[in-house]
């Protein structure tokens, strides 16, 4: 892998750099892999069509009372769900109350192919948050902790209109870098990056070729 290289809002300007697979460290255990999923997203978008439609999105209520700004499903063994009574793992959709539809074997497979290349072996995701972000949707600073253990890293997935993600530390108050993400750029973080904060800033307006006026954000974990 080679070093991280300086990223800034640049990115978002160069088209070219979707077609350029390389890989960033952003951390001791933490890697962006500009491109991973491209080569298999033709074939991934249709079957997360399917899975929308067995699951729609929705705007969930967080335990404070408030709408979260993106919209939601899961797939897989389990899907995170929040309300009023807190953060956790469900294995039934409430809004449908049936199972959360199954998670594509080849989005399991490039989950697992992408936490190997940064240096996590056997990687095999139980649950699939998928988010969709319309412009001015943003996700506040805030950790993976609601999963049984952390000894499997998060990999996630970055489709449609571009986005400024933000890695921190282990405070919220800890500066985070910012870092842009384009269309089928992954990102993995584990071992002891495990528990950093993380962020989405606001979705800027834009017009994506595939997904138009969105982002989705598929983000991968052990969460039983």
């Amino acid at each position: 892998m080679t070093a991280m290289h300086p990223t800034t809002l640049d990115l978002f300007a160069d088209d070219a750099l979707e077609q350029q697979p390389r890989d960033e460290q952003i951390g001791e255990q933490s890697w962006v892999l500009r491109g991973f999923a491209l080569p298999v997203i033709d074939k991934l978008l249709p079957a997360l069509d399917g899975i929308l439609a067995a699951a729609p999105l929705r705007h969930m209520m967080t335990p404070g009372g408030f709408s979260m700004s993106v919209g939601t499903s899961s797939c897989g063994a389990l899907g995170w769900i929040t309300d009023r009574s807190g953060y956790r793992y469900s294995a039934v959709d409430p809004l449908t109350g049936k199972p959360w539809p199954a998670m594509p074997e080849m989005l399991s497979e490039l989950a697992q192919a992408a936490a190997q290349r940064a240096g996590f072996a056997d990687f095999h995701a139980d649950s699939c948050l998928i988010n969709q972000y319309v412009p001015g949707a943003k996700m506040s600073l805030h950790q993976d902790k609601d999963e049984n253990a952390y000894a499997a890293p998060i990999v996630s997935l970055s489709l449609g209109l571009p986005a400024m993600f933000l890695f921190g530390g282990f405070s919220r108050s800890d500066k985070s870098q910012r870092i842009p993400l384009l269309h089928g750029d992954m990102v993995v973080w584990g071992g002891v990056d495990r528990l950093r904060f993380h962020g989405v800033l606001p979705i800027k307006p834009g017009q994506h070729p595939r997904l138009g006026e969105r982002r989705i954000n598929l983000t991968l974990r052990v969460a039983g």
